[in-house]
């Protein structure tokens, strides 16, 4: 399957420039690992590729409890949705010279700005996020840059057994890990699962195996 999965990505690879490949789904689907497993896969045929992951987009806590959002980051609203779209335009446009992503300190659980170098010979950018296929703007000019998106499907038990595990591991107590999951988490997946049927793809997660562990807990 994931042979597939990568062939498919090699043939959006354009003969000159460069595309983003938008993979999606509810928070522990999977799509941190299958992410990774297409930047890997594509790198050992011979193709430039680069990981973009949206967690880097997270608003900061400062920025939260300012807003009054801190308790429940992961949802939306907690995105600079707008930020991510111009990075998009820019990794689509701006193949002469790096451009410089942020990315995500898990121990912090906080965005880190200019850690995700992107060089002009990638040919193409693989991110990854909740919130591709959403309606809200601007969410819909994210995924008009977006050469394809992709679904990751996973049975919502193990989906929610996954999350409740995360959260415990960066410091939540087992009974706080499952109340967040029921009224964060659960509402998030519903508003990302009603994008399902506008994906291009959908892909089994089980047939991949366990999803990345080392994904944030909020997204």
């Amino acid at each position: 399957m994931l042979d597939e999965l990568v062939a498919r990505a090699h043939r959006l690879v354009p003969h000159d420039g460069r595309l983003v490949l938008g993979i999606t789904g509810c928070p522990a689907a999977g799509k941190s690992t299958l992410a990774a497993l297409l930047v890997t896969g594509l790198r050992q045929v011979g193709v430039p590729a680069a990981l973009v992951p949206m967690d880097g987009f997270h608003l900061s806590d400062a920025a939260l409890d300012r807003l009054g959002r801190r308790d429940r980051k992961g949802a939306i609203d907690t995105f600079d949705g707008d930020g991510y779209l111009a990075l998009l335009h820019r990794l689509r446009t701006e193949r002469h010279r790096t451009v410089w992503a942020p990315g995500f300190e898990r121990d912090l659980e906080q965005p880190v700005a200019g850690t995700i170098a992107v060089d002009p010979p990638v040919r193409l950018v693989v991110t990854e996020g909740n919130y591709l296929l959403a309606e809200a703007e601007p969410w819909p000019a994210v995924r008009a840059l977006l050469a394809e998106v992709w679904f990751c499907q996973l049975d919502d038990d193990v989906r929610r057994d996954r999350l409740i595990r995360r959260h415990v591991e960066f410091g939540k107590s087992p009974a706080a890990a499952r109340a967040w999951v029921a009224t964060v988490d659960d509402p998030n997946a519903r508003l990302i699962g009603a994008g399902r049927d506008r994906a291009d793809l959908v892909v089994d997660m089980t047939a991949l195996g366990p999803a990345d562990g080392n994904a944030s807990a909020p997204g």
